[in-house]
């Protein structure tokens, strides 16, 4: 895990001399502080990754079995329990000779890299947003994914980043990061406040791909509403969560749902409609520490959980499952579990 370590301690050290504050591209502002914070991630548990690490997305299948984590060498795993452990479940491209590394960012463009998870109730099958393959799709029983779309208005994907499924219209909605740089040029984007992300919809009956939304600095987590009235989107570099309205008289306008004060991955919807967003680093003196916030389905600040011990670093989701939080890392070696 030395490489892990050393490129965690090149990010702390760039986004603290470089992102202190959200950036707009009309300028920077400080976006406004979250009071009552619980630092308690201190104290929660962790399922140890063997030989990979980056369990950036956190998903469980219909049957409620898993978690099943997308990982940096381009497989999927699912979880078996302590005495299973970790198993193959599936992966982003066959040629696996060389994909024996568990961190290597020089390889993803040729073994994936496997962000957003989620499984089609219905169907069981598991949708993949692989960030150099486009959008995945794979059966119940596994195996290798297969790409449903790489392009969205003639410009390939560049970026593909997180997803959520509307299995009553037969929707899947997901992020382009950006139209310029990959996953491996992530900082670049952040430093040129990129402003070429995209929102897409692609309708599985039509196969057609289609961007609902341009401009997004760093499109990143997805996330329906209960009622499927509206989808938020997370707006990494601005610190901001946008809400696109789906349907009533608001219908195909969007607004912003909530500012937050660090930098938004992916956001989770739990079983009451309320959604919990992973904060990946908090801005200016607690840049370096993460933070879970669950909002309300009109985006009110409803918890907020810490970890100033730095434990769980980089946290990159937050999935409620059965009282305990599941939470995903993009870099760390493991999946961390508290019990609230």
């Amino acid at each position: 895990m030395m490489l892990v370590t050393v490129f965690l301690t090149v990010v702390v050290s760039i986004l603290t001399i470089l992102v202190s504050t959200c950036q707009t591209g009309y300028g920077t502002f400080v976006p406004p502080k979250i009071p009552g914070s619980r630092d308690v991630f201190s104290l929660a548990k962790v399922v140890n990754l063997v030989g990979t690490s980056g369990p950036e997305s956190i998903a469980f299948d219909p049957a409620g079995e898993g978690p099943y984590v997308g990982v940096a060498d381009g497989r999927v795993l699912k979880w078996r329990g302590k005495l299973l452990g970790w198993t193959d479940f599936a992966y982003t491209t066959a040629n696996r000779q060389i994909c024996v590394l568990p961190f290597a960012p020089e390889l993803e463009h040729v073994c994936g890299r496997p962000l957003g998870l989620r499984f089609h109730k219905k169907t069981g099958d598991l949708y993949i947003a692989d960030a150099y393959f486009g959008l995945l799709i794979v059966g119940p029983a596994g195996g290798l994914a297969k790409p449903l779309v790489t392009e969205a208005e003639g410009q390939p994907f560049r970026f593909t980043n997180d997803l959520d499924i509307d299995e009553q219209n037969d929707v899947v909605y997901f992020t382009d990061a950006s139209s310029k740089f990959q996953r491996w040029e992530y900082f670049r984007s952040f430093l040129n406040v990129d402003k070429t992300g995209r929102f897409i919809k692609y309708d599985r009956s039509s196969k057609k791909a289609t961007v609902l939304l341009h401009g997004i600095s760093f499109a990143n987590g997805v996330a329906l509403s209960k009622d499927w009235s509206f989808v938020l989107v997370a707006e990494t570099t601005n610190c901001k969560i946008l809400r696109l309205w789906l349907s009533g008289p608001k219908a195909g306008t969007q607004d912003v749902f909530v500012v937050l004060p660090g930098y938004p991955d992916n956001i989770r919807r739990n079983s009451k409609g309320e959604f919990w967003v992973a904060l990946n680093s908090l801005i200016n003196e607690e840049i370096r520490y993460t933070k879970a916030v669950k909002l309300s389905e009109s985006g009110k600040v409803l918890e907020v959980l810490g970890d100033k011990a730095n434990r769980l670093q980089f946290i990159s989701d937050v999935e409620e499952k059965d009282g305990k939080l599941w939470i995903g890392s993009s870099v760390a070696p493991f999946v961390g579990v508290y019990d609230l």
